[in-house]
């Protein structure tokens, strides 16, 4: 099996010491690899393993359409699986749950009951929402599964742990990379855009590195959203979702990336299609990344929500999408300014599976920087360059010239070797694996003293 960082996730999941344990639910855009990554999960880590799949079992509804008390629950699920469920010792795993809104509900009496530890998985969670009658809210832990980041293609293609080790040390040590081990992953770079990291298609390549079989995958997959925006989509909302689908690569070639709602219908008005545009958000299929009235902290309530570019969840996806070969020129490195917008496109995948919320800043007086994150309780501009003029970029020098921002570094993710110039850290594209929100350690314990006032 391919490794996956959620991996790391589910093992904390049952290690933790809370009782009743919640469910997990890995929520995510089809093809992420979710079904995969619990089954190899239940396999090394529990003893019995039961799963129910709603799209591929007609019948298995009906073990939730009747009363969800526990008893009844596991009554119905062990007469139905005619397998032995241990106390204690099983997973019981419901796939694509989101075909059945009463076992969504059913998961808080389940683990209420604390029989079973149990997982589900959904692919359209966050667009069938409305068929839940009651949200198991406080029983089950949500985790986002993205496609495959860079690091995890790395270790797919064979790169060891202590490379990815030592591109880490570069990276937090501000020192640069030696040539040759830059050079290859660069090269190995340019392979991701291509391949993506749809766990299908990274694993095609890494077994046969056939680039058509893999483009032809990735064809699949974009007809399968077609096909759920058809399938799932409400009334007169079904032809602008999928409208907005099929126009995102174009709008993302445009000279600042901006998705204009006029390139579907020149008489178009935002207001309706922010709830087309939400679905794909919510489907995983997009990742919306919303302008700043100014880079100021907290981001989220200083975002523009007209103004926005939407990247497609996957780089490999983005490459299929488009109706010219872009493959080869890719594969031999020509980022030139045609194809800048797949690699900004792969710099958002990584931010967002990193998990950072996606902003950026445009104005008149500064000029656009591509990307501008909260880190914690600070602001990081990032500019994504192409080409070899890696070294201009007025809008980032702009922002950190405005003291009232006080902005105290900026990265330029660029085709050359790790450097830092003043406040400018320039990084190799790949190296923004690298770049993490901070993250709380399990226990974060604070208390106040208030000895003063006895």
């Amino acid at each position: 099996m391919l490794y996956r960082r959620s991996y790391e996730t589910l093992l904390k999941w049952k290690e933790s010491k809370t009782n009743p344990r919640k469910a997990i639910c890995l929520a995510g855009a089809r093809q992420t690899g979710k079904t995969t990554l619990i089954r190899e999960f239940a396999k090394k880590n529990y003893e019995y393993f039961v799963e129910i799949n709603f799209v591929t079992d007609n019948n298995a509804a009906k073990i939730f359409s009747g009363s969800l008390d526990a008893d009844t629950i596991t009554a119905n699920l062990t007469a139905y699986v005619r397998k032995p469920m241990p106390m204690g010792k099983t997973l019981l795993f419901l796939d694509e749950i989101q075909e059945c809104p009463e076992a969504r509900t059913a998961i808080k009496f389940l683990v209420e009951d604390g029989r079973y530890d149990c997982a589900e998985s959904g692919s359209l969670l966050g667009i069938r929402h409305k068929n839940v009658k009651s949200y198991p809210v406080g029983y089950e832990e949500i985790r986002h599964i993205h496609p495959m980041d860079f690091s995890e293609f790395m270790l797919a293609n064979g790169v060891q742990d202590s490379t990815i080790d030592y591109l880490r040390e570069c990276f937090e040590k501000r020192v640069p990379v030696s040539d040759s081990v830059h050079s290859a992953i660069c090269r190995l770079y340019y392979v991701w855009l291509v391949v993506g990291g749809m766990p299908e298609a990274v694993q095609r390549y890494v077994d046969r590195h056939d680039i058509a079989e893999v483009i032809a995958y990735q064809k699949d997959i974009l007809e399968q959203y077609r096909l759920d925006i058809s399938k799932y989509a409400e009334g007169s909302g079904k032809p602008k979702i999928r409208a907005i689908f099929d126009r995102l690569p174009s709008q993302l070639g445009e000279k600042n990336r901006r998705f204009f709602v006029t390139s579907v219908d020149k008489n178009a008005r935002l207001q309706n299609y922010e709830e087309s545009f939400k679905w794909l958000e919510d489907a995983g299929v997009a990742l919306p990344c919303r302008n700043l009235l100014q880079p100021v902290l907290p981001l989220s309530l200083n975002e523009k929500r007209s103004l926005f570019k939407l990247y497609m969840n996957d780089t490999g996806l983005l490459c299929a999408s488009y109706l010219n070969n872009v493959q080869f020129a890719l594969l031999n490195g020509e980022l030139g300014i045609n194809l800048g917008s797949i690699l900004e496109n792969a710099i958002a995948q990584q931010l967002k599976a990193n998990g950072f919320t996606l902003n950026y800043f445009d104005s008149k007086q500064h000029g656009e920087t591509d990307f501008v994150l909260q880190n914690g309780s600070e602001i990081m501009p990032i500019e994504v360059k192409s080409g070899n003029d890696y070294k201009k970029h007025k809008a980032l020098d702009n922002l950190l010239a405005v003291e009232a921002w006080n902005l105290k570094q900026a990265y330029v993710l660029c085709k050359d070797n790790l450097h830092t110039e003043g406040k400018i850290c320039y990084l190799p594209w790949y190296m923004s694996v690298f770049i993490r929100p901070p993250q709380f350690s399990e226990k974060f314990i604070y208390s106040v003293d208030l000895s003063a006032l006895q």
